[in-house]
């Protein structure tokens, strides 16, 4: 990435600040845009049901670096959603694959076999064998890292970058915050590795302040749901352009025997089914039903059915709107180039004020 780069360098009449911004942009930006083959270091948050075929290739197409969502899908799945998603750029883009998926080694074989040149893993510590079997594929390799005791694992282990994210994402969080997990994160591990910061993430000047404290790049999710090019329903895109920080809450843990993972969405009617799911299970758990890898697995299946029927089929009030708290910035239907766009702006003009 140079200076001259049209997707951070807006408008002619530019001031000397405005230069300078653009300036100190496209350096902090470049180790994270060299790793990840993109224009610039901002990778497409994977969201299952979303980051299909179309996002990720407008992502890309657009400068960004998309990544495509296996979630539950099965190897066949996978290899013809790579394929199409390969016809509609020639640019990079990553696969993020779930960690406990019971099919993971057959869907590092998929990535391999279409040449994946980034893997991104997530849902916990890699089972054995699987770091090995993506590094052997000649792929780089990101995982994400909520603690810094797992994410000085991982980068021991194997892990080329790391993503860091904090609560305020939306689907599976952790506990802690976006901006302390940085403050934390950042200082010790931004020097031996790139690390990408998520969650919250709706703007450029908060961009611009994770790039000025070490980080490679960011990932954004939320922000790019309703891109024009995003195949998510009518009535999805609505929800989010209506909604405001305060309507994206996590979910509650009913019983604390289950592995259950707090996920982030708007506030409807799915949520109490959510809770009535947990009940069920846990007496499927007391009965000997099912074990606990049983319990967590009907869990992640609840979770991607009820996305499904609120990103395809449209019923938001049943389905999981899965959102981070910045969805309060999304406020209109926009084509992924305008968004990235006007986020490399906004970072820019940040720098800019910074170097005045």
């Amino acid at each position: 990435m140079t200076v001259a780069d049209p997707i951070i360098a807006p408008i002619a009449d530019q001031g000397q600040d405005q230069i300078r911004g653009r300036r100190r942009l496209a350096e902090r930006m470049a180790r994270g845009a060299e790793f990840l083959g993109s224009e610039v270091a901002v990778m497409g948050g994977a969201m299952s049901w979303v980051s299909e075929r179309n996002l990720v290739a407008a992502i890309s197409e657009a400068g960004g670096f998309g990544v495509l969502a296996c979630g539950a899908m099965t190897p066949e799945l996978l290899d013809r959603e790579i394929a199409a998603t390969r016809e509609r750029t020639a640019k990079p883009f990553g696969v993020n694959l779930i960690t406990m998926h019971p099919a993971l080694t057959e869907l590092i074989a998929v990535c391999g076999r279409h040449g994946v040149g980034h893997v991104v893993l997530a849902g916990g510590l890699p089972p054995r064998g699987s770091i090995e079997a993506i590094k052997g594929t000649g792929a780089k390799l990101i995982c994400f890292a909520p603690a810094m005791a797992l994410a000085k694992k991982l980068a021991r282990s194997g892990a080329d970058a790391l993503v860091i994210e904090g609560m305020e994402a939306g689907g599976h969080i952790g506990p802690v915050s976006t901006s302390v997990l940085a403050q934390e994160m950042l200082p010790e591990l931004a020097d031996a590795m790139p690390v990408f910061v998520a969650g919250g993430i709706g703007r450029g000047e908060a961009i611009a302040g994770y790039l000025d404290m070490g980080a490679a790049g960011v990932q954004l999710g939320t922000r790019f749901v309703c891109a024009t090019e995003s195949i998510a329903h009518a009535n999805f895109k609505r929800a989010f352009i209506r909604a405001s920080a305060r309507d994206a809450v996590a979910s509650v843990q009913i019983d604390p025997r289950l592995p259950v993972i707090p996920v982030r969405a708007l506030r409807n009617a799915g949520g109490e089914a959510f809770a009535a799911k947990q009940r069920e299970v846990a007496m499927l758990l007391d009965g000997g039903g099912v074990e606990m890898a049983e319990a967590q697995l009907q869990i992640e299946h609840y979770w991607a059915g009820a996305l499904r029927r609120a990103v395809v089929d449209g019923d938001i009030e049943h389905g999981s709107v899965m959102a981070g708290q910045s969805v309060g910035m999304v406020t209109r239907e926009e084509p992924v180039a305008a968004i990235l766009a006007e986020l490399m702006a906004e970072a820019a003009a940040a720098f800019g004020r910074r170097a005045g």
